[in-house]
């Protein structure tokens, strides 16, 4: 299944079905009077937030969703049918934006959260409700209100505790892979990780929800590599994960650019609270990362963890700060001996 993160729909409410102007004529009756009865109302267009969906795929092939127009109301005061609502179902974490592409609309973070998009037109009255003692038979009656027609665009990022930052190559998917059972494509050439992944973590008893994006270079917030739009995607996490390539020549330079590509995408992503790793230190012997950890400590100006996702080596050290940093209610706390004497389900 393809990952798709973000895309434009249009949406239509119903309009309202018309009033009808309707006499009633029964024989041996003399003075019928007015039975017309009102329009049913139109549909509205609703978002709801479901499980099991992380991505916006479906939507790339159906863009346009239009509610049901309510029915024309009836003679012997039959109202119209009203115009069937229409739902779109998307992921836990979307956003829905206005035509501009700025203006939040809706911010779905949980589970059967939903929203009125466009309300569906009001039925017309029917000549029933405009009769009076002075109008007995009235022949007006009303039309139906017409229905929302608007574009939207639905953004998603993804609900995960922790994020990873890095260049490319700098570790991310060697990581999640060695401590989740996701399995993100990995190789030894720039951005192999060309959508985000997601995995569960455990450590401790309690598991949380790791988040990994495609790799970062200088000028991605002005649209260098892939760019920045994968960023949206860490917003949500309570930490963030910034690794740094023990290997390169460049510690410093490398979490600089990193720290500054953040800055420029701007909110309050460079201040989130952050735990910085030297990666791949299995590769290097001991003068090497002494060396490496001592510059990378200068450049981020706090405490530097050390890591390899190759050999294993720190990893869970750097699980259990991340589990620290991460709030209380955000970890999916685990009963082994309940596992255990529970019954087995496929």
């Amino acid at each position: 299944m393809k990952f798709l993160d973000l895309c434009k729909v249009y949406i239509r409410s119903g309009a309202g079905g018309g009033g009808s102007v309707s006499f009633r004529r029964e024989k041996y009756i003399e003075f019928g009077g007015p039975d017309g009865g009102d329009g049913g109302d139109g549909g509205s267009v609703w978002a709801e937030a479901v499980e099991g969906l992380n991505t916006l795929i479906d939507f790339r092939y159906q863009q346009h969703f239009f509610a049901k127009n309510g029915q024309p109301g009836m003679g012997r005061q039959r109202t119209g049918k009203d115009g069937d609502d229409i739902v779109l179902r998307v992921p836990v974490g979307t956003e829905i934006l206005d035509e501009d592409g700025e203006t939040v609309i809706a911010d779905l973070t949980e589970v059967d959260q939903r929203v009125e998009l466009a309300r569906g037109g009001n039925g017309g009255f029917g000549n029933l409700h405009f009769k009076s003692s002075t109008n007995q038979a009235p022949r007006r009656a009303n039309p139906g209100q017409e229905g929302v027609e608007r574009t939207i665009w639905l953004r998603l990022k993804l609900i995960a505790d922790v994020g990873l930052l890095g260049l490319p190559n700098a570790g991310k998917s060697t990581f999640l892979a060695a401590t989740s059972n996701a399995r993100p494509k990995i190789a030894d050439y720039p951005f192999t990780t060309l959508h985000p992944n997601l995995g569960v973590v455990g450590v401790d008893g309690v598991e949380f929800v790791v988040a990994d994006i495609p790799g970062l270079i200088e000028g991605a917030s002005e649209g260098r590599g892939i760019g920045d739009r994968f960023l949206g995607h860490v917003e949500r996490c309570a930490v963030l994960l910034h690794l740094v390539d023990g290997t390169s020549d460049t510690v410093a330079e490398d979490y600089d650019t990193i720290i500054g590509e953040l800055e420029a995408y701007g909110g309050d992503l460079a201040e989130r609270p952050r735990i910085t790793v030297l990666n791949k230190v299995d590769a290097l012997d001991e003068d090497a990362r002494a060396e490496a950890a001592a510059a990378l400590e200068r450049a981020s100006g706090g405490t530097v963890m050390q890591m390899s996702g190759v050999s294993r080596d720190g990893v869970t050290e750097v699980l259990r700060a991340l589990r620290g940093k991460i709030d209380d209610d955000r970890l999916r706390r685990r009963d082994d001996a309940d596992e255990e004497d529970a019954p087995w389900r496929p």
